[in-house]
């Protein structure tokens, strides 16, 4: 297998390099050769690459930021997924792209299923919704992968964020009316690989007798959590590894969503069901309590 992979310097993508090697040849270009805003740079990366395999882990995620930036937001989050999945269509290429559970606007008690009807309440949401509409439309081959508050210890996100803070400040405020699985970006990538290995080893005369390994599928940890407890449990294992004389932070104070308003709107619940992909794949991600041990063994103490 021939992979091309965009956005390898991400979150997602850097993780994705090691497991999908094991599949095949993966091309990673740098942003400088493929920029997702440039549709003439995903034409030609493909033509002339021709893989079996396009993994997006490319994205516009500053959420409080699209909403002054909607052109691209747009042109990154929706018309670029359009091009790919134009260009994998056009060569039989699958195309694997990751979506958002902010597709939906969080108001649902229970963990939202594939079925459940995408009604986002930000502007990234409309975007990442928008890319994968388009995807559908296309008629391309495709794993549109919807996850989560997604973590790691690279890159700016709510683990490395809560990491730099207990280093510098005695209390730390965190929202406790937001419901959620964080997971992994590394676990992430692994069940995106198993994913890909699986469809590749499909016999294509059994089709008619197995699930259909193509659609949208949520991934995400096992379990729930909020950002409150979800930054008490790092705290927690923060002391326990890097030890007191490193932690600054000696309290972590629930806060409501109304005591921290932010540019975009959240939804309330950003739970995804992952039954669809067990049933499919077989795969089911450890507990987000047990990530968090397996990203942060890996901690520069």
């Amino acid at each position: 297998m021939k992979i091309l992979l965009t956005g390898s310097d991400g979150q997602i993508g850097h993780e994705l390099i090691l497991p999908l090697s094991k599949l095949g040849e993966v091309v990673a270009p740098p942003r400088s050769d493929l920029e997702l805003a440039h549709p003439d740079d995903i034409v030609r990366q493909v033509r002339d690459l021709r893989p079996d395999v396009i993994v997006n882990a490319a994205a516009y995620t500053r959420v409080d930021e699209a909403g002054s930036h909607v052109e691209l937001a747009r042109a990154v989050n929706a018309h670029a997924p359009s091009v790919l999945a134009d260009e994998a269509r056009r060569s039989g290429a699958i195309l694997v792209h990751y979506s958002t559970d902010y597709v939906f606007d969080g108001e649902k008690p229970e963990p939202y299923t594939e079925e459940d009807s995408p009604a986002p309440v930000n502007v990234y949401g409309e975007t990442k919704l928008a890319g994968e509409e388009a995807i559908r439309a296309s008629g391309a081959r495709h794993l549109i992968v919807r996850i989560s508050w997604v973590y790691g210890l690279r890159h700016a996100n709510f683990l490395t964020t809560m990491l730099r803070l207990f280093r510098e400040r005695e209390e730390v405020a965190v929202v406790q009316d937001q419901t959620g699985g964080p997971t992994w970006s590394r676990s992430i990538a692994e069940a995106t690989a198993e994913m890909l290995a699986k469809v590749a080893l499909r016999d294509p005369a059994r089709e008619s007798e197995e699930p259909r390994m193509e659609g949208t599928f949520h991934l995400s940890a096992a379990g729930s959590t909020s950002w409150f407890t979800f930054a008490s449990a790092i705290l927690d294992r923060a002391r326990a590894l890097c030890g007191d004389d490193a932690i600054v932070t000696r309290r972590v104070v629930p806060i409501g969503m109304k005591d921290y308003p932010t540019p975009a709107l959240r939804p309330k619940n950003s739970l995804l069901s992952n039954r669809k992909i067990q049933s499919t794949f077989g795969i089911e991600l450890p507990s987000w309590s047990a990530q968090l041990d397996s990203c942060l063994a890996g901690l520069d103490k």
